[in-house]
């Protein structure tokens, strides 16, 4: 299902509020986001208790109960899990995932809040939650009656939201800090191959290692566990910005001339990290249109030129990552800076030899 409009994890305590207390609803989501864990803090704010059923592991029989025989009639009965005398949450976690058999057993559920005999408790709620089939997740088409029967709500990741829960949950401060400076970072497509990507959930992760290694953590292990957590362009990159924090080297330094951009091979993830930071400051620093360039200004821009061109003389690749189109094949830089860069190239090459 595509979302037409989505909503931040902020947005979720007091979206829930108003809906799941009158109606079931089902909130979608990329692998790794939070959905899970927000709704349990949601349940935990009303004093119910979240009770998980996961449906990649569930069968007819797990909901609707097994027979027994009263008074010469079959009578199912409902599992534990779900007969409680007091009012709790129902999370049904991946229900999207679950075999048509078992999403049919939820259809009374969900809509009548009751399975056989028994009635959820006044009070009860339900929230399902699952992943889109875009996400490369295990997800099953909902039957049109079951779509029908629930309110839908899209989470979206937010950075900025991700950010305040880090600061009160303990998430190392490389990472926060990083991700301060590379919001954009937190999460990424679900890649087509086997391989880690990023999302709060692997950030999470990998501050949980960060933090158990301790200042004993050596280079090549936190490679090892960043290339394991995370997409691999922004274990590169995090690599890097974790050398800067270590030998306090940064781009700052080397605009302002007092320092180079690094040469040596193993410095290579360093270098990706600082040509993405000198991009970020390049996109901060110009002006979309040439004549709001100011002489400071003009000033400056020969100098990111020229710092460009030494960024070659090391990597092509590299630099090219600073002067690279976005994901739709559309100009980031200002096009007045790209045209003066591919104009003023040859005559500032010519002037470091």
């Amino acid at each position: 299902m595509q979302a037409a409009v989505a909503v931040t994890p902020a947005q979720i305590p007091e979206l829930l509020l108003g809906l799941a207390t009158v109606r079931p609803v089902f909130l979608w989501g990329a692998p790794g986001i939070g959905k899970s864990s927000l709704v349990r803090k949601f349940a935990d704010s009303l004093g119910l208790e979240c009770v998980s059923l996961l449906g990649t592991q569930l069968a007819p029989e797990d909901l609707i109960g097994v027979p027994q025989i009263r008074d010469g009639r079959s009578v199912f009965c409902p599992p534990e899990a779900i007969a409680r005398d007091e009012p709790y949450c129902l999370f049904l976690d991946e229900l999207n995932a679950a075999t048509p058999d078992v999403q049919k057993a939820f259809y009374s559920l969900i809509l009548d809040r009751r399975i056989g005999s028994y009635e959820l408790p006044a009070g009860s709620i339900v929230i399902g939650a699952g992943n889109r089939a875009t996400d490369n997740a295990l997800a099953r088409p909902i039957a049109s009656a079951l779509v029908n029967r629930l309110t839908h709500v899209h989470l979206t990741a937010s950075a900025r939201d991700w950010l305040v829960w880090a600061g009160e949950n303990g998430i190392h401060p490389w990472i926060t800090d990083y991700l301060t400076d590379r919001p954009d970072h937190l999460w990424s497509q679900p890649p087509k191959t086997e391989e880690p990507f990023s999302t709060p959930r692997s950030w999470h992760m990998l501050s949980d290692a960060l933090h158990s290694f301790g200042s004993g953590l050596d280079e090549q292990t936190l490679k090892v566990i960043a290339h394991g957590t995370l997409t691999p362009a922004h274990a590169v990159s995090f690599c890097g910005y974790a050398k800067i924090v270590r030998h306090t080297y940064g781009i700052e330094a080397i605009m302002k001339g007092d320092a180079g951009w690094p040469r040596g091979l193993e410095d290579r993830d360093l270098l990706y990290y600082l040509a993405e930071a000198f991009r970020g400051r390049l996109l901060k620093e110009l002006p979309a249109q040439k004549e709001h360039v100011s002489p400071a200004l003009r000033q400056s821009a020969y100098r990111f030129k020229s710092l460009l061109v030494q960024l070659a003389e090391i990597s092509v690749e590299v630099a090219q990552t600073v002067i690279a189109d976005d994901a739709d094949g559309l100009p980031v830089l200002p096009g007045w800076f790209l045209v003066e860069a591919a104009r003023d190239m040859p005559r500032l090459v010519e002037a470091r030899r």
